[in-house]
């Protein structure tokens, strides 16, 4: 059994995520500050660390140097609530593996846990090992059962897009995939790369928008030790992590123009020199970005460059918005929920009515992420039954109208077909009242369900306490409707 030190000053984050962790199938123990974890440390045989970025004696960049000194090989993550890529850069030279920002999902815990370690695809076989900090290599299911870990739509323009899937996958074609942050590009990338003869090989993928300058040439290429700051010995690459398999570049519009440079010549030369190094490396990948920005237009417009563009455009791959998909909503509330329940563990009957129309009416601008985050709160916050809108968050309950609801079962109606609905005058007011009770009513479930621990509470709501705590402030003077 893997074993886990856990540094925060905050006990209760602490008593999360051990309790946590040791619901997953870890060993875990707790430290109140750097010194006490450092001590812990050192008397103690732990696998992973997991440190607060700033702890009451000292911060966490400290901690991690003194842990590696006594053990270099150990992996470290930072846990921070200041979102700041000058601090990733600096603990990620310091030798950290990763690091995570509060308010802490876990499901991006977990799998970054079983990133930091190394857990083969033998024991794990939805997670490869990597020495490094952003990618992950995942063993993807074929088109032919990615419904046991996904949901295929029904909707008319997703069946062509997966038809689309299966005419492109077999090949080696470069692929742009189009679409809103969101709506499942990586799932697309994964499909495709379980579908060609590649399907044996890693699936790497990398996040273009979390890469910083200093970080993007080392992540891609790697480098060698001594080549800058903190790299404190050698390290592979995307390309070599990637070789014989497939390299997923999401976001690539945020690279910037000199890491393109080097992109296209790797691409060009099929080889590569890690940062720091002289000898060229070979490497046979097949590349697929994403973007959800138009990347003809940005080269048109210099923020791309247009050589780099047509190699990859040999074919491109456009996912509709889940608000051009009505007919898809009820599958995947359903799906959602079910998955919720199992993890949960908790029965839900399904939802009333009014919360599926609710459903259909918002335009779900952070689509299919945002939809599985709003029924996992929703479940959270119901305690048996049917789910009804007073757990929805306020944005669903008093969001636009942007199509008939009467509509969504025919897939021939279109967004901008859909015919003019009558606009409905409602009070101010009264909308601005449904949406503060509705939270005051969510807030208050959670907090009673943790003995009114407004810590626990924050955690769950994903929000800061301070936060938390003028939410209830403003509720007892405004004496919202209960």
């Amino acid at each position: 059994m893997k074993k886990i030190l856990i540094i925060d000053d905050d006990m209760d984050m602490c008593q999360l995520l051990s309790r946590f962790l040791q619901r997953k199938g870890f060993e875990t123990a707790t430290a109140s500050n750097g010194n006490k974890g450092i001590a812990a440390f050192r008397d103690g045989q732990f696998d992973l660390v997991l440190c607060d970025f700033r702890l009451g004696d000292k911060e966490g960049v400290d901690v991690l140097k003194e842990i590696k000194q006594i053990n270099h090989t150990v992996q470290v993550i930072i846990i921070t609530g200041y979102s700041d890529i000058k601090m990733a850069v600096e603990v990620i030279r310091q030798g950290a593996f990763d690091y995570i920002t509060k308010p802490l999902v876990p499901d991006e815990v977990l799998d970054l846990v079983n990133r930091a370690l190394n857990t083969s695809v033998s024991d794990n076989p939805t997670i490869a090992s990597r020495n490094g900090n952003s990618g992950v290599m995942k063993k993807s299911a074929s088109i032919n059962d990615i419904s046991s870990q996904y949901l295929v739509g029904k909707d008319g323009g997703i069946q062509q897009m997966y038809e689309q899937i299966k005419t492109i996958a077999p090949t080696n074609y470069s692929v742009i995939i189009y679409g809103e942050s969101g709506t499942g590009k990586e799932v697309v990338a994964k499909t495709i790369h379980a579908n060609s003869d590649r399907r044996d090989k890693p699936f790497v993928a990398l996040d273009c928008g979390t890469l910083s300058r200093e970080l993007a040439a080392s992540e891609m290429f790697g480098h060698v030790k001594g080549s800058f700051t903190g790299a404190l010995s050698d390290k592979e690459g995307m390309f070599e992590t990637a070789n014989g398999g497939t390299l997923f570049l999401d976001e690539v519009g945020n690279l910037t123009m000199d890491v393109q440079v080097a992109l296209l010549r790797v691409i060009q030369e099929r080889k590569f020199k890690r940062v720091g190094g002289n000898k060229e490396m070979p490497t046979d990948v097949r590349i697929i970005v994403a973007s959800n920005e138009n990347l003809k237009e940005a080269y048109m417009s210099g923020k791309f460059r247009e050589d780099l563009y047509h190699r990859f455009n040999e074919f491109s791959i456009h996912i509709p918005p889940l608000r051009s998909r009505p007919t898809d909503i009820p599958l995947f509330a359903k799906f959602f929920l079910d998955q919720t329940a199992q993890e949960l563990n908790k029965k839900i009957d399904g939802f009333e009515d009014d919360v599926m129309q609710l459903f259909l009416e918002y335009n779900w601008p952070g689509n299919l992420r945002e939809f599985r985050n709003v029924v996992r709160r929703a479940g959270l916050l119901t305690t048996g039954g049917l789910i009804n809108k007073n757990v929805l968050p306020w944005e669903i309950i008093s969001g636009p109208v942007v199509m008939p609801a009467n509509n969504y079962s025919n897939n021939s109606v279109s967004m901008q077909n859909a015919a003019p609905q009558e606009k409905i005058q409602v009070p101010v007011a009264a909308l601005k009242d449904a949406a503060a009770s509705a939270e005051y009513e969510a807030i208050m479930n959670v907090l009673k369900q943790v003995n009114f621990n407004k810590t626990k509470a924050a955690e769950i709501l994903q929000i800061d306490r301070k936060t938390l705590y003028n939410k209830i402030k403003n509720f007892e003077e405004s004496k919202v409707p209960q």
